[in-house]
């Protein structure tokens, strides 16, 4: 089992740059498949970049991010981020991330994580 803790949301400009961070407690971090997802008021989670599990080498995104959205993972510190540019108010919503051990990637818009995080909050103002 593996417990997921968010950070790094906060209220920024449009056109600005922020980084999440997921940290990640319990054994054998490679062993899951990882995942960005995010959720706006009044709409449903969707899923916005995913990595697969060991090293990182397949990585999927969202339309409405590529280019413009990078995740990656660091086993050593067992923490995945997903890097965040140009970002525009439409990408506020809270963010969580996801894990998996039964799948090698999750890809976006399918479901299939097992463990989530409490979400941390991303608003970008006009």
């Amino acid at each position: 089992q593996v417990q997921l803790v968010e950070s790094g949301g906060r209220l920024v400009q449009a056109g600005a740059s922020l980084r999440l961070s997921c940290a990640a407690s319990g054994r054998a971090f490679s062993n899951y498949a990882l995942g960005w997802l995010r959720q706006a008021p009044g709409k449903e989670r969707e899923s916005v970049a995913a990595i697969s599990w060991g090293g990182g080498g397949t990585t999927d995104y969202a339309d409405s991010v590529k280019g413009r959205f990078t995740i990656s993972r660091d086993n050593a510190k067992n923490t995945v981020y997903l890097q965040m540019n140009s970002l525009k108010p439409e990408d506020t919503a809270v963010y969580y991330c996801a894990a998996t051990r039964t799948y090698a990637l999750v890809v976006v818009g399918r479901s299939g994580y097992d463990y989530w995080g409490q979400g941390t909050q991303v608003t970008v103002s006009s």
